[in-house]
C-alpha cells in the first residue's frame, strides 16, 4: 500500500508538471511571438483611430485685396479679411467614436483567436516531441533486449542448439532498430526547431518534455453549447456590431453641417468729407448650414450596411459548422485514441506474457529464436502504437479546449 501511494503522488506529480511545463512554453509564445506582437500593434492602431476620429472640418481664413476698390456710402474697401468654421450636427462626433471603438473591439478578439491558435500549435508540437522522444527509449531498451537475445543464442550455438543464422537474424533486427532510432534522433532536431520557432528563440535551444504522459481516467465532457463561446464566432458578433455602428454614422453624416464665421472688410475715408461713419470699417457674422439634398450616396450605405450584416450572419452560420465538424472530429478521434491506447495495452500484456513462456522454454533448451523475433516485433510494435495513441489522444483534448474553452 506505501508503494501504490508512492506511484499514485507520482503520476499526479507528473502530470501537474507537464501541464506546467507546456503552460510555460504557450506563455513564452504569446509574448515572443512575432505574429502576436503584430497583433497587438495592430490593435494599438484601432485604439488610437478613435482619437483621430475626434475631429472637426478645418477652419477657413481667406484674404483678399481690391485692385479696383468699391466705392461705398462711407469710403472705399481696400480688402476682405474672413474666416469660417464648419461644425458637424450634434452627436456626429460621438457616432465616429462609437465606430472606431467597435473596431478596435474586433482587433482585440482577433488577438485572442491568434493566441488561442499559436497555444494549440505548441501543444501539438510539444505532444509530437514527446511522442518521439518516448518511441526513442522504447526503442533503446529494445535493442537491449535484443542484445540479450543475442548473448542467449551465442550460448545455443555453442552447445548445439542453435545455429548462426539465429544470431545473425538478432543482430540484423538490431541493425534495424538502430536505424530508427537515428531517423527519429533527427525528427526530434526538426520538430524541436518548430517548437523554438513559435517561441521566437534560437533553432537549437533544447526545448524539455515530460517523461510520463498517462491518460486521465475519464474524458472531459464537453457539449456544441459550449461553441457560441469560442472567439472565432464572437468577432461575427463584433463585426456586426461595427456595422451597426457605420450606420449610425452614416445617419448622423447624413444630416447638415452648421458653419459659423465673420468677414472684416476695411473701408477707406473719404477725403473732404466730414460724418460720423466716414472711413467705418465693416465687420459682417455670418452664419451657414449645409443641406444634403443629393443623398443618394447615403442611401446606398444604408443599403450595403444592411447586407453586409445579412453577410456576417450568413458567415458566423457557415463558422458554426465548421467549428461542430471539427468538435465531432475531434472528440471521436480522441475517443478512438483512447479505445486504441486500451486494445495496445491488452496486446503488450500478452506479448509480454509469450515471451515470459519463450524464456522458459530456453530454461528447458527448446527455445526457437524465430518466435523470440516475432514476439519481439510484436511487442514493440504495441509499444509505439500505444505511445502513438497518447500523443493522439492530448492532440485531440488541445484541439477541443480550442473550440470549447
Amino acid at each position: 500500500m506505501k508503494n501504490l501511494k508512492i506511484i499514485v503522488c507520482l503520476l499526479f506529480v507528473s502530470t501537474i508538471s507537464k501541464a506546467q511545463q507546456l503552460q510555460t512554453y504557450i506563455e513564452e509564445a504569446n509574448s515572443n511571438n512575432p505574429e502576436i506582437q503584430a497583433y497587438n500593434l495592430r490593435y494599438n492602431i484601432a485604439e488610437e483611430k478613435v482619437n483621430e476620429v475626434d475631429w472637426i472640418p478645418n477652419t477657413e481664413f481667406s484674404v483678399g485685396y481690391f485692385v479696383s476698390e468699391p466705392e461705398t456710402r462711407t469710403g472705399a474697401q481696400r480688402a476682405r479679411i474672413g474666416f469660417k468654421q464648419m461644425l458637424p450636427w450634434f452627436g456626429t462626433i460621438t457616432a465616429r467614436e462609437n465606430y472606431a471603438t467597435s473596431m478596435a473591439e474586433t482587433e482585440y478578439v482577433e488577438i485572442t483567436i491568434a493566441k488561442r491558435k499559436l497555444a494549440l500549435s505548441v501543444a501539438e508540437i510539444y505532444y509530437k516531441l514527446y511522442e518521439i522522444r518516448t518511441q526513442h527509449k522504447i526503442l533503446d531498451k529494445n535493442i537491449q533486449l535484443l542484445k540479450t537475445y543475442e548473448k542467449l543464442a551465442l550460448t545455443s550455438v555453442e552447445v548445439g542448439k542453435a545455429s548462426a543464422v539465429d544470431v545473425l537474424r538478432l543482430q540484423i533486427r538490431q541493425n534495424e532498430l538502430v536505424q530508427k532510432k537515428e531517423v527519429l534522433e533527427q525528427q526530434v532536431l526538426g520538430i524541436q526547431t518548430a517548437l523554438n520557432k513559435l517561441l521566437n528563440r534560437e533553432y537549437d535551444k533544447s526545448v524539455e518534455t515530460v517523461t510520463f504522459l498517462p491518460l486521465p481516467d475519464e474524458d472531459t465532457i464537453s457539449s456544441y453549447d459550449a461553441l457560441k463561446f469560442n472567439p472565432e464566432l464572437l468577432k461575427y458578433d463584433k463585426l456586426y456590431e461595427s456595422v451597426s455602428q457605420a450606420e449610425l454614422l452614416n445617419q448622423r453624416e447624413g444630416l447638415p453641417m452648421i458653419g459659423f464665421g465673420v468677414d472684416y472688410l476695411p473701408v477707406s475715408e473719404m477725403a473732404d468729407m466730414n460724418f460720423s461713419d466716414n472711413g467705418k470699417d465693416i465687420l459682417m457674422p455670418m452664419i451657414s448650414v449645409t443641406v444634403p439634398l443629393f443623398n443618394n450616396r447615403y442611401k446606398s450605405i444604408t443599403k450595403q450596411n444592411e447586407l453586409r450584416q445579412k453577410e456576417i450572419e450568413m458567415q458566423k452560420k457557415q463558422r458554426l459548422n465548421v467549428l461542430e465538424s471539427a468538435f465531432a472530429k475531434a472528440t471521436s478521434q480522441r475517443n478512438q485514441a483512447r479505445i486504441a491506447y486500451n486494445t495496445q495495452k491488452q496486446n503488450l500484456k500478452q506479448a509480454k506474457d509469450a515471451e515470459q513462456i519463450l524464456i522458459k522454454n530456453y530454461e528447458t533448451g527448446t527455445i526457437d529464436f524465430n518466435d523470440v523475433l516475432d514476439i519481439q516485433e510484436l511487442q514493440l510494435k504495441f509499444e509505439l502504437n500505444q505511445v502513438e495513441s497518447i500523443q493522439m489522444y492530448y492532440i485531440q483534448s488541445a484541439l477541443i479546449n480550442y473550440l470549447i474553452n
